[in-house]
């Protein structure tokens, strides 16, 4: 039993502490419903957030000076009686003041806990030394003053149920007892409102819920209580009524499992690797403290865990999924099994099974949120390591006797070959033929992860005399998995085949099923590449796909295209002379990708070459490299529409036969080229869906977590963008992905910049261009950060090497024809113009590239032109012509849906319109009057702005000028006006 007032783990802010991961809805949820009600239900399985949520209400009341009381019981309490209802009491008395207590408050009604008193932390070192140094101990209630203004009878009835009065044949007086414990319940709000949070009402014993029930029943409407329940499962028999009032629908909130981007931020908020936050999320079924146990796992191997390595289940994770399915009656759990083992598992299917109860059964654990049943009677699990935990710990004999007995009722003949075979640790060549013939049958009926799961049950099925056949049908079985995107069956095959006497070629191809399955995760896999190679040596074929590989992971993971290029060269050519077209379109698509960043000229006749080769070879909606390539560089050179109109013809071919990886990049691609043409609700929903089918495949979020953040600067919140690009930047890191760390870091700059953060701006931006340096990018096009960097450098004074950076851009965009990055550079260039002085060139360049930017049909850039045209106009003093910038811009995000940049349409800088002498500072120079005004000194404006102190006493010089003032006081009132 934990009874104290609680003290919220973070500091309060405006609006109370933050909510926890994914629940700011479900907060305010319950805030609404205390405000009407004063009652609150939150109800939900084990590890779900219940506690986590409450503890957030809890912080947020007491950051409004209220009283709060937290009441937290345990399994023991429920065969005690009165326990609940005397642990409450001892919470009063060690939290409110009392009169006649001298020494415990300040007469304010509520005070700090005494650290020697009983309460969450009570056994904590620290609390052990203030017990050790203060020679006395916690009052009793009787003590603290609990019992003052009690009547007689129930003063004596109170005493009795804390043991501080001896308890007579007859007990306690029940009236006595329950009037008394409503008054002290009523004492709570006698200064101000009071919040009672009772976690875990499900052990409360049958004494204190009765007392707690009268007492909340007679309690005014400024006692507020929220009651945590975890539901008994299995029908458990409950000898009395827990519940603390008779709850309504509008009282009980459930505390759902979390989606799979918030499993991902949960992650990251733990410090926890989040790369593999859809396969966590599978996992752990979106519980929070499933998922957090499966994270720390992770992070706890001894070797990073690779995309293409089963998730490490063990310790932690594999416990607390024993502690869910600990409490079920064995009967239940047999019927569990059965589920766990089957494919497609129904009621029906596992009554037929051997289980008559299997409807019964299934329906305990339904309450126990350990499965889930459909109308049909389809058994679903909440989270994926229940049912391999099922299967983990069920011996041999238990698992065989199960597949036997499912293979005889399924109705399927592919589903009744695998059970056969799982049946029987015996290898039979008659056998795994069977399993190999049911794995074609899945393949052609689309079902490519069954055919995958199929195809290495065929090859471990094959006897070992039968050596040739199975290392052949390992092969198979990991091409097959490489095909289907299970990149955990893609190694098992690889290891058993590696372990084995298979020839040069053979071990090549199962590598090479590994690479194909590892998503941007390569950095890890470097032996497996050296010995591809060794193996492909005299194989033109297979050295070709071997180079293939290679040239995708010097640019991904090594961030080095010239060597990309120089091995999709080799590849190609490779591949020509061997009339392997696929291979030769792949390897040229690449090279196409690598003459792109490096500035080359023919790198759109290369990429005709390799579409060429592709679509003659298969189908349009197949391996789609050279084709998505395609409308990539539509994308980069904004022809927009028409990368839209080719992808709109593509992506129903590629969802209905393509790769999940080539739909996934068809979306992302979608999202980004709607971002640009204004489409903000389309850009936002697709880029939702390229994240959903991330996360269900499994694959790095990184990516996906970089289109969102495009798709939120358009169109949804600067906020959220941020977040999304610091995930990606994390993601990306961790995966040691140098693209898409240059690409996250540019979306991060960029919103910082946008919403006025131009220190973390230019620290974020500088980023980028070294990497990009590093990498030997030319091309401006692909990633936009050149008139970012110089917007940030002039904002931040360094009006030279903004100036350095454009004059370097420029000629490069010139000769590759990048006609809207030049006009990026333009709307910087007015920037730096304005700064130097030159306002009346700043103002007209602005206005004709806001017009360009129309004309190209990009309505953010429109827009945001617009925005720099009005600030420039404010500097001119001229406010009529600024605000009819802001109008004209304001109108332009409107009809785009752009809601974050309407948003900056209606700031106008502070003091500007009232102070016209503050139009002759520069941004960075207002930013630094302003902090200097607020009463930082030199140095800590230097740290907060990332200056030196030099820098700062410059800058301060050039703004006393400018306003005419001489002390840091007359610049205080200069900027109040």
């Amino acid at each position: 039993m934990t009874t104290a007032p609680h003290l919220p783990a973070r500091p309060a802010g405006v609006g109370g502490p933050p909510a926890p991961v994914g629940r700011e809805e479900l907060l305010s949820r319950l805030e609404r419903v205390l405000h009407t009600r004063g009652r609150a239900l939150l109800t939900g399985p084990a590890g779900v957030g219940k506690t986590e949520v409450a503890l957030a209400e809890a912080a947020r009341a007491e950051a409004r000076g209220e009283t709060v009381l937290w009441l937290a019981t345990l399994p023991a309490d429920r065969d005690i009686p009165g326990a609940a209802a005397a642990a409450l009491v001892a919470s009063v008395a060690a939290t409110v003041t009392w009169p006649g207590v001298a020494g415990t408050g300040s007469g304010t009604g509520t005070d700090v806990p005494d650290p020697v008193c009983a309460g969450p932390d009570a056994t904590t070192p620290a609390a052990a030394a203030a017990r050790a140094a203060i020679p006395r101990q916690c009052p009793g209630p009787r003590a603290s003053g609990v019992f003052d203004g009690l009547p007689g009878p129930q003063r004596t009835a109170v005493a009795m149920l804390c043991r501080e009065a001896p308890l007579h044949d007859g007990g306690w007086d029940p009236i006595a007892l329950r009037l008394g414990i409503a008054q002290i319940l009523r004492s709570l709000t006698a200064r101000g409102p009071a919040l009672l949070v009772v976690d875990g009402v499900q052990h409360i014993d049958a004494d204190s819920a009765d007392l707690l029930r009268f007492a909340l029943h007679l309690a005014p409407p400024a006692l507020r209580v929220v009651a945590v329940e975890t539901p008994e499962a299995y029908g458990a028999q409950e000898a009395h009524d827990t519940h603390l009032w008779v709850p309504s629908e509008a009282d009980i909130l459930l505390v759902p499992p979390l989606q799979a981007d918030e499993i991902a931020e949960l992650l990251i908020h733990h410090r926890l690797p989040s790369r593999m936050a859809g396969r966590i999320h599978k996992a752990s079924g979106g519980n929070p403290r499933l998922a957090l146990a499966v994270g720390r796992s992770l992070a706890d191997a001894r070797t990073p865990v690779h995309h293409a390595e089963a998730l490490t289940l063990s310790g932690r994770a594999r416990e607390l999924a024993r502690q869910l399915l600990g409490t079920a009656p064995p009967a239940v759990r047999e019927t569990l099994l059965l589920a766990a083992l089957a494919l497609r598992p129904s009621a029906a299917l596992i009554r037929r099974a051997g289980r008559p109860d299997a409807e019964a059964d299934l329906a305990a654990a339904e309450r126990a949120d350990l499965v889930s049943l459909a109308e049909d009677g389809t058994v679903t699990f909440t989270a994926g390591l229940l049912p391999s935990t099922l299967v983990h710990d069920a011996c041999w004999a238990e698992r065989s006797a199960g597949h036997a007995a499912l293979a005889k009722v399924v109705d399927d003949s592919v589903e009744a070959v695998r059970h056969r075979a799982l049946a029987t640790d015996i290898p039979d060549e008659a056998l795994a033929a069977e399993v190999a013939a049911a794995a074609d049958l899945a393949r052609r009926r689309g079902n490519s992860a069954l055919a995958a799961e199929l195809a290495l049950l065929a090859a471990e099925s094959t006897p070992m005399g039968h050596a040739t056949q199975r290392i052949a049908r390992l092969v198979d079985a990991a091409e097959e998995a490489a095909r289907a995107a299970r990149a955990d069956l893609a190694m098992r095959a690889a290891t058993d085949l590696l372990a084995r006497d298979a020839s040069p070629s053979d071990r090549v191809r199962a590598r090479l099923a590994v690479l194909d399955t590892a998503g941007q995760g390569l950095t890890g896999l470097d032996e497996m590449y050296v010995h591809a190679m060794e193996d492909s040596e005299g194989h033109t074929a297979l050295r070709a796909a071997v180079q293939l590989r290679l040239a995708v992971k010097y640019v991904l993971a090594d961030g080095d295209p010239l060597r990309s290029r120089a091995a999709a060269v080799e590849s190609a050519a490779l591949a020509a002379s061997m009339g392997d077209p696929r291979t030769a379109a792949q390897a040229l698509t690449v090279q196409a990708r690598m003459d792109r960043a490096l500035g080359a000229s023919d790198a759109e006749a290369v990429l005709a070459q390799a579409r060429g080769l592709e679509m003659a070879e298969r189908p349009l909606g197949i391996r789609n490299a050279a084709q998505i390539l395609t409308i990539r560089h539509a994308l980069f050179d904004d022809r927009l529409t028409d990368a839209r109109d080719q992808l709109n013809a593509l992506l129903p071919l590629v969802r209905r036969r393509g790769s999940v990886e080539d739909t996934i990049e068809l979306f992302s691609t979608l999202a980004a080229i709607e971002s640009r043409l204004g489409a903000c609700s389309a850009a936002l929903a697709h880029a939702g869906q390229s994240l959903a089918l991330t996360l269900e495949a499994g694959l790095s979020p990184g990516p996906a977590w970089y289109t969102l953040a495009l798709a939120e600067t358009a169109g949804g919140s600067f906020g959220r963008a941020a977040s999304y690009a610091r995930r990606s930047v994390q993601a990306s890191e961790e995966e040691g992905d140098r693209v898409f760390l240059s690409r996250s870091l540019y979306a991060l700059g960029r919103v910082q910049l946008i919403n006025g953060d131009v220190a973390s701006a230019l620290e974020t931006l500088r980023r980028v261009q070294a990497n990009e340096r590093a990498q030997s990018t030319v091309d401006p096009s692909m990633l936009r950060w050149h008139e970012e960097l110089a917007e940030a450098l002039l904002a931040n004074d360094a009006a030279q090497e903004a100036a350095d950076l454009l004059a370097e851009v420029r000629p490069v965009a010139e000769r590759l024809g990048r006609t809207t990055v030049l006009l990026g550079c333009d709307r910087a260039y007015a920037l730096h113009l304005a700064a130097g002085g030159r306002t009346d060139e700043a103002a007209e360049l602005l206005t004709r590239t806001a017009g360009r930017f129309a004309e190209a049909g990009l309505p953010l850039e429109h827009g945001r032109a617009l925005i720099a045209l009005a600030r420039v106009e404010r500097r001119r003093r001229r406010r009529s012509a600024a605000q009819s910038a802001l109008q004209a811009a304001a109108a332009v995000f409107e009809r785009a849906g752009a809601t974050p940049w309407l948003a900056l349409t209606s700031e106008t800088p502070a003091g500007e319109d009232s102070l016209p002498a503050l139009s002759s500072l520069t941004d960075a120079e207002l930013r630094l009057a302003r902090l200097v005004g607020q009463g930082a000194s030199n140095q800590e404006a230097a740290a907060k702005l990332y200056l030196s102190v030099k820098t700062v006493e410059a800058r301060l010089t050039r703004i006393y000028q400018k306003l005419d003032v001489r002390s840091r006081a007359q610049l205080a009132s200069a900027l109040r006006g």
